[in-house]
């Protein structure tokens, strides 16, 4: 009954592959170069957090919570949170999930915000770029691990690109809205002084949307913690190896251990980050 309709296949995947083969072709210095970039990014970032004593680290961590939050409550919460990690013996797989995540936040919040702003004052941009973060949002993030291995091979470079790709739409959307929702009184007000395009961005524009746009960095950490098991997948390290290893293995002791320490971590950070009201 249906020959009619699948007589004939729209050539998706087909096209597909051809379009990555053609990358792989014809880009692979660009794709040396990223991946060059990226992993000096990761080196420089797991050598700050690796090399001190990780009391010391612990340390630097709540001294940062204190300079955020002026709470003591909130730097004892993270004080404690990662002793227990020490306690658990998951500290070197915390801190390479931690580089992970603070590269992810690096390159994210570095590309989201310009383009947030960017489609924020031109909506009809903005209006076709949404479909685009539709489907990176909604595609199966296994899919994405296919093309990152093609042309980054494996390592915590094509998990720190698949992440990227995942994560990115977050930051422009919440930073889009930020922009967008500035209160048009402080706009024409700003306009009326003589504001240049750029004081007016810098002075009114960025201080109104701070608010959404610290939201956007906190769903980037929380949204690249997300990522860190399947990841693992493709050769990153940490925390997602052991949740990896203990699936293969039926470990019910390992998975809910190193799930829990995901999820203590994921506490800290959006508690370290949260924007005081």
């Amino acid at each position: 009954m249906l020959d009619w309709l699948t007589g004939t296949k729209i050539p998706v995947g087909d096209t597909a592959e051809a379009a990555f083969d053609w990358l792989q072709a014809r880009g692979g210095a660009v794709f040396d170069r990223i991946a060059d970039t990226l992993q000096g990014l990761i080196d420089a970032i797991l050598w700050v957090l690796q090399t001190p004593h990780p009391l010391i680290v612990v340390a630097a961590f709540v001294a940062l919570t204190w300079v955020l939050q002026r709470s003591w409550q909130t730097c004892l919460l993270v004080a404690v949170g990662f002793l227990f990690i020490l306690n658990q013996g998951y500290w070197k797989a915390t801190t390479e999930s931690l580089t992970l995540v603070l590269s992810a936040c690096v390159v994210c919040m570095g590309l989201g915000v310009p383009i947030g702003i960017w489609a924020a004052h031109r909506p009809r941009v903005y209006e076709a770029m949404r479909p685009v973060l539709d489907l990176m949002q909604t595609l199966p993030t296994f899919v994405y691990l296919i093309p990152a291995i093609v042309f980054f091979g494996i390592g915590m470079v094509p998990g720190l690109i698949a992440t990227v790709i995942f994560v990115l739409p977050a930051p422009i959307r919440l930073t889009q809205l930020g922009i967008a929702a500035v209160p048009k009184p402080l706009l024409e007000a700003a306009d009326a002084f003589g504001a240049t395009p750029r004081q007016k961005l810098m002075k009114v524009e960025l201080p109104s949307a701070f608010p959404q746009i610290m939201a956007g960095l906190n769903q980037t950490i929380m949204l690249s913690l997300s990522m860190v098991v399947i990841a693992a997948l493709v050769g990153a390290a940490g925390l997602g190896v052991p949740v990896v290893r203990a699936l293969n293995s039926v470990n019910t002791g390992l998975g809910f251990e190193a799930g829990f320490v995901i999820v203590v971590l994921a506490i800290l950070l959006d508690r370290m980050l949260r924007v005081r009201r």
